[in-house]
Formats: C-alpha cells, structure tokens, sequence
C-alpha cells in the first residue's frame, strides 16, 4: 500500500512527507491541540490507514505551541456528549479508542515529542508511541479522574503499568497526579528530556537510526517486543522470536546486508 496521505486535507493536524517518514503535527494550539470531534475523527483515519501501509516506515508525532495535547477538549465535546444516548456514546467511545488500537498495530514504529501539558488522551497518545522525548516543562496525567469518569480509558489500564509499573500506574490512575519530565526520565518512560529548541533533532536523531533497521526487521521487531510484553513465558516470546528470525534470515535485505557488515569487519 503506497502512502499518499501528506496533508490529505486534514484540517487538526499537519502530515509532511520526509522521504519514508511521516511528521505528524497536532495544529490546534489555540486549543492546547485538545481533541475536538473532527481532530478524533482525522486521528482515527489516519493511524487507521497505516495499518496496511507499507510504504511509510516510521511516524513522528509532535504539536506546534506550548502544550502537547491537553486531552478532550471538554469547552466543545461535553455538551455534545452529554446529548448522545448511550448507544451513541458507545459509538463515541469506540471511535476514541480506536486511534490507540492502531497506533499499536501500526508496523511504524512511533517517536513522539512531547513539550508542556500532555493530558487525557493527550498523555494516552504518547503512551501509545514507542520511543518518546520530552522538553524539561512535560507535564503528563490520566486526568480522567478528575471529571468524574473512570482513570482507565483509551487503553491506560493496559499501557501504563506496562511502561511506569503497576504503582505508579496505580498512583496516576487514581489519582490524577502529574508525571513530570524527571521522574518520567527515571521511571524509563521517556528515552530522553531535551530543551524545545533541540526537540526536533532529538526526533531525527531516532529516526535516522531507525531507518537503518531493514523495513521489515524494524515492523516485525515492533510486533515483537509486543508479543513479548504479553507472553505468559518465555517460551512464548521465543517461539515468536524464532518465527520472525526463520522468515527474515531467507530474505535478500538479509544477505544484503550480512555481506555488508561481514565486507566492513574484513571478513
């Protein structure tokens, strides 16, 4: 499937093409880029189609302004769901998640930038990314909590005790407390705090090493590290693994590239 979504008329968020790499930037700043209906709709077609898409190799998402994504954006979202009967907000609900589902089935890995406020889903966006970066001002939580609704939402129950443990998990869901750019650091959820101003070489830095990956070695090992999370043992995982090496060692990216590591250490 051949990408040719650049900027297709989205109107929340820009898509420039950087040879097999898309940059997606979230364009509501005035917003904080919270998440209205149309931003969810265009999110939800967007990582929707990269599912089969084989010709982009990795994704950045990143915003423009002070604040990644400040969540929902309740000022136009809550009357309007408060007006849906429940089959309707079903339907909502299922249409919100389903940007989740595909970021983590999309075989691009994900690098995520994140500056200022990353809130709700803003914060369950980064958390379906692969690689993150954030500016020293990051500032993340499941605020769910705080507007009456449950801290599990968007796929937070089973991706947060997975990336802080289950206790900071515990800590944020219930609570709503904030994850700030050191303890993320710590805790190992960010790979790196780096000023704005170096966010985006921060970004291209993953990428240029990502795109030295074989195409399909850099899809299956992100499938692979997903099995593996949710492996009841290390059989499983293993199994997997074996599988994914028996299918990529018969390919020419293989020898290709085995000749060439081999031509380099002089062998």
């Amino acid at each position: 499937m051949q990408n040719d979504n650049s900027d297709a008329g989205f109107e929340t968020f820009r898509v420039e093409r950087r040879g097999d790499v898309d940059w997606v930037t979230l364009a509501r700043p005035d917003a904080l880029n919270a998440m209205n209906a149309l931003m969810i709709a265009e999110l939800a077609e967007y990582f929707g189609a990269r599912v089969h898409d084989t010709a982009t190799r990795v994704i950045v998402l990143r915003s423009t302004g002070k604040a990644f994504c400040a969540g929902l954006d309740l000022r136009e979202m809550t009357g309007l769901i408060q007006e849906m009967d429940t089959a309707a907000r079903l339907r909502f609900q299922q249409r919100l998640s389903s940007i989740f589902v595909s970021m983590r089935r999309c075989p691009q890995p994900i690098v995520c930038l994140v500056q200022g406020a990353a809130s709700g889903g803003g914060f369950a966006l980064a958390l379906a990314s692969d690689i993150r970066v954030c500016t020293p001002n990051a500032r993340m939580n499941a605020a769910f909590i705080k507007v009456g609704l449950s801290g599990c939402d968007v796929g937070m129950s089973y991706l947060l005790p997975r990336a802080v443990g289950t206790s900071v998990a515990a800590e944020m869901l219930l609570t709503g407390s904030f994850l700030d750019a050191n303890r993320a650091a710590a805790l190992g959820f960010v790979s790196a705090v780096v000023e704005e101003a170096e966010l985006e070489a921060a970004g291209t830095k993953y990428v240029d090493q990502l795109l030295q990956a074989d195409p399909v070695g850099l899809a299956l090992t992100k499938q692979g590290l997903q099995v593996g999370i949710d492996a009841p043992g290390i059989e499983s995982a293993i199994a997997n693994e074996d599988r994914q090496q028996t299918l990529l060692s018969g390919t020419d990216g293989f020898r290709a590239r085995m000749k060439a590591f081999l031509s380099r250490a002089g062998r």
